[in-house]
């Protein structure tokens, strides 16, 4: 399939996102999340607070190896982790239902910004602290009953907007 090799994807050229997890506290999930990030070429994870970082096996059970091939860092508290990225110059994009919320599907990032998306825990979403101390929230348009989807789903297409609008624009 001509995939690269860890060492060759490592050296590559990633998207200008780093992928924050705020508390979230099913390894499985985490591991989703590092092999979405591989696909999508994610700069980074940073796991906040009881998001458990790798080794695991059960983090391995759904990231297949993307913890080897995704970097990442720890955080004791998501809002030390927005204070790092806010000051390496990211756009801090909390991915949470607010009265002041964006659409995602019209959220258009630039071409030459950098990206910081928020996740929060499966049942609380994003600390408050957390979504205050962010530029935008950005919600997934839904029409059923329910007022979320699986943290891991969310990011997976938070990540594919980001990946096909800077993707896009990066070939013109």
């Amino acid at each position: 399939m001509g995939r690269p090799d860890v060492e060759t994807f490592r050296r590559a050229r990633k998207m200008p996102v780093v992928l924050v997890l705020d508390n979230v506290r099913s390894l499985n999930n985490i591991g989703s999340m590092f092999r979405t990030s591989d696909a999508f070429a994610v700069s980074e994870i940073c796991l906040c607070g009881i998001s458990s970082p790798p080794p695991s096996p059960e983090i391995h059970k759904t990231a297949l190896g993307a913890e080897e091939s995704v970097a990442w860092r720890y955080f004791e508290s998501t809002c030390e982790a927005l204070a790092f990225l806010r000051g390496q110059g990211y756009t801090l994009c909390a991915l949470e239902l607010t009265h002041n919320s964006v659409s995602l599907d019209s959220y258009e990032p630039s071409a030459t910004g950098r990206y910081a998306i928020v996740v929060g825990n499966e049942v609380d979403g994003i600390a408050e602290d957390a979504v205050a101390a962010c530029d935008v929230c950005l919600e997934i348009p839904q029409r059923g009953t329910k007022h979320s989807l699986n943290v891991a789903i969310s990011a997976s297409l938070a990540l594919w907007h980001f990946f096909t609008r800077l993707e896009l624009s990066s070939k013109d």
